[in-house]
């Protein structure tokens, strides 16, 4: 049974992590953030570590390090506590990557509803600062320099997407980029980049502390560590949790008191998986059921046929319009969606939109469109029943 445990949250002595990397070189910080297994917390799953080097290996100067803060996916919320809660861990995360990769200048992109955190967040960039945790000659590391800054998003989904997110610190419409090149060779002003989640930085200097050997005793063989949960929905205790990977759905549900007659869970939000009662037993890690953190219970009274629609509506208005697979597949996704309401859907309605899904999953130019068709396909698949019937109008 996969534990409840607390990382992300639990106090270490600021600086401790920092002064551990510089008994190493750039090069083996790289090498134990690898041998941890650390992977990007916001979804994606890429290894840090891996990042990391890429971005080491390139001879051109200056290089950049940047959190992403620009947590919009519907239904997480963890980033934001731990902005307020451990806001120097973050950063000390950062420090020790730009040490690792050669940067000297940093940026939080910080989404834009959360700019009430944007006066403490600032407050402490300014104390580390004086106290010699950014700037020159870092904790009397000589020649290593970091500046860091704070920039707001302007609530486009689309920018939690690494590339797309660079645009919009250089002063562009928040649109994804073509790869390759990738960011950790030509990212912000085509200089080498390393894009992290706030939560994957919490994680580094616990491991640089502990070692990469403390950090898999956490988690599954290829998903080391724990994660972040955000629960809502209908559960008796929702708010935010952290367990090891490989908890299962039922293990979960049972720790937040979730309803008996649980019909479905939305795992990764509304981009994610859906999953009903005979998945409970599977594992949430990155080789079972992957998530950035969301997860939305819903119990028997709700409608699936109005979640879906929902879902589809929030993709089709976020949709950055670049690419045309996603621009018009949202469009008419929802078009197909709404014939149901009317009484004009059908088995091959449904038929039609699962081929536009797969289609979108192919050639959307990013991971927003690549990943729209995800909690389409698990819920047409799994209540395929009640979207066909909904109104009481089986048409199939």
């Amino acid at each position: 049974m996969a534990r409840k445990i607390d990382v992300v949250f639990s106090d270490i002595k600021l600086g401790e992590a920092l002064k551990k990397a510089y008994e190493l070189s750039p090069s083996q910080v790289i090498e134990e953030i690898k041998k941890s297994n650390l992977r990007g917390r916001g979804g994606a799953g890429f290894p840090t570590g891996l990042k990391w080097e890429m971005a080491a290996k390139v001879n051109n100067f200056p290089k950049y390090f940047i959190c992403n803060a620009d947590e919009g996916e519907p239904g997480t919320f963890k980033d934001k506590l731990i902005l307020e809660k451990q806001a120097s861990k973050v950063i000390e995360g950062m420090l020790i990557g730009a040490y690792a990769i050669g940067a000297e200048k940093g940026f939080i992109y910080l989404r834009g509803e959360y700019k009430y955190i944007y006066p403490s967040l600032q407050k402490t960039i300014d104390k580390l600062k004086e106290d010699g945790f950014l700037g020159e000659n870092i904790c009397g590391k000589k020649d290593f320099c970091f500046d860091l800054e704070i920039r707001l998003g302007s609530g486009a989904y689309v920018c939690g997407e690494e590339t797309a997110l660079i645009e919009s610190l250089e002063g562009k419409r928040g649109e994804a980029r073509n790869k390759p090149p990738y960011p950790t060779e030509a990212g912000f002003l085509n200089k080498p980049t390393v894009v992290n989640n706030v939560e994957t930085l919490a994680f580094v200097p616990h491991i640089i502390i502990n070692g990469a050997e403390w950090f898999h005793q956490f988690g599954t063989l290829k998903s080391t560590g724990s994660k972040l949960f955000s629960v809502s929905g209908d559960c008796k205790k929702p708010g935010i949790y952290e367990f090891e990977f490989g908890i299962t759905i039922r293990e979960l549900l049972k720790e937040v008191g979730a309803d008996p007659d649980t019909k479905a869970v939305q795992i990764g939000g509304a981009s994610g998986f859906c999953a009903s009662e005979e998945d409970f037993d599977k594992p949430i890690c990155f080789e079972g059921i992957p998530t950035g953190g969301s997860i939305i219970i819903f119990n028997r009274s709700r409608n699936m046929f109005k979640v879906l629609k929902n879902f589809v509506e929030f993709f089709q208005q976020e949709s950055c319009g670049q690419c045309t697979p996603c621009r018009e597949g949202c469009s008419r996704m929802l078009e197909g969606i709404e014939k149901f309401e009317r009484g004009e859907g059908s088995s091959k309605t449904i038929s039609d939109l699962m081929a536009l899904a797969e289609t979108m999953s192919l050639a959307s130019k990013c991971g927003f469109g690549q990943s729209v068709p995800n909690s389409f396909r698990t819920i047409i698949t799994k209540f395929r029943d009640e979207i066909i019937s909904y109104r009481g109008e089986n048409n199939g």
